[in-house]
């Protein structure tokens, strides 16, 4: 894998020379991973002029989950107690003899672009902007094969799930088991707070697991994640409790289903963000339900589980060939509950078989 951080260093190099500059400073914990194979707690990266140094404030945890820096980089551990360790790179920097670098501003707090800049005064600071993860949109096949060992996880989980008995648990007990079964199937934890939605709640996109209990007729949506090696997806599914489903919870559940499935159609390596936002609100809009619709129907996964792209009315851009996002329409009708179906695929081109499905539990809608 060193190649591989070594050929990323270098793409982000080639951005800041033709900036005007040839040195940066990464602090961006994700982006820190993205380039050094792994991101410490509170560790930065210097591209510097000579060599590129990840500067830590204690040894790195050895440990698969957290990664391992690369070994091509030269590892600065401070002493305790040391500063700041982007602090401690400007100063580098400035020993190097950079006569600008480039920083995150984006992450930077103003108190610590204060430090860097009184450390180094005749350093020319300027903003990296969103340059690391603009390279981190599209994936290699090692992040993607990452991101389907997380997909089996969250399949399995949900799957075992789906045979247990639900009626009369609680939103949070259902939620701290699935989270429990993630790490039982190998992850390194939950991608994001699992959402478990039951009854008036289902449908409603975030929502925070209560005391509540799964009744009889209910609607039962589940969203969940898995992280895998520092990579992130997730599922969305809604179910029926213990009876046959309602015409209502029928009809919306079709609804959602061909938004999803016209969301899910429309990736394709060229196709705008607000394309594929546009073909699956447009389903759900000319049914009447406009206004109960989320900002946005999908978005990046990767080292984070909300990336760029964003698929979103006024998104701006196009997809790529081997970019993973979600297709997550949704809707919630106040006092009555709703439906949410989500997945994480990956945008490939027609004659390599269109869009990959990673998370591939039925999306049929099951009375449990």
């Amino acid at each position: 894998m060193s190649e591989v951080y070594a050929a990323r260093r270098e793409r982000l190099r080639e951005r800041c020379s033709a900036g005007g500059g040839g040195t940066a400073l990464v602090s961006r914990p994700a982006n820190v991973r993205y380039l050094a194979g792994a991101a410490p707690k509170g560790a930065v990266l210097l591209l510097g002029m000579g060599e590129d140094v990840l500067v830590c404030a204690g040894p790195p945890d050895d440990h698969p989950a957290d990664g391992r820096p690369d070994e091509a980089l030269r590892v600065r551990v401070l002493p305790v107690s040391g500063g700041d360790p982007a602090v401690a790179a400007a100063d580098m920097a400035a020993a190097q003899g950079a006569e600008a670098l480039a920083v995150e501003e984006h992450h930077l707090t103003v108190a610590r672009h204060r430090s860097v800049r009184s450390v180094a005064p005749r350093l020319r600071l300027t903003d990296l902007g969103g340059a690391v993860e603009q390279l981190r949109v599209v994936k290699d096949e090692d992040e993607i094969a990452l991101l389907r060992i997380g997909a089996e996880i969250v399949d399995q989980a949900l799957s075992e799930l789906l045979e247990s008995i639900l009626v009369g648990r609680t939103e949070r007990h259902l939620a701290l088991e699935l989270e429990r079964r993630l790490v039982d199937h190998g992850a390194d934890g939950p991608a994001f707070a699992t959402s478990v939605a039951t009854g008036p709640n289902a449908g409603r996109r975030g929502h925070r697991p209560t005391d509540r209990r799964v009744e009889e007729g209910d609607f039962l949506s589940v969203c969940l994640g898995a992280a895998y090696r520092g990579y992130r997806c997730e599922i969305g599914r809604t179910f029926v409790i213990g009876t046959s489903p309602a015409d209502w919870q029928i009809e919306l559940y079709d609804l959602v289903f061909a938004a999803q499935r016209a969301g899910r159609q429309a990736l394709a390596p060229g196709a705008a963000y607000r394309d594929v936002d546009r073909a699956a609100r447009q389903v759900l809009d000319c049914a009447g339900y406009g206004g109960a619709l989320p900002p946005l129907t999908g978005h990046g996964v990767g080292l984070e589980i909300d990336e760029d792209p964003q698929l979103a009315p006024a998104a701006m851009g196009k997809l790529d060939a081997c970019v993973p996002v979600t297709v997550e329409p949704g809707v919630h009708l106040p006092g009555r509950g709703g439906v949410r179906i989500d997945d994480t695929l990956v945008v490939r081109p027609e004659a390599d078989g269109g869009p990959e499905l990673l998370t591939i539990t039925t999306k049929e809608l099951l009375a449990l």
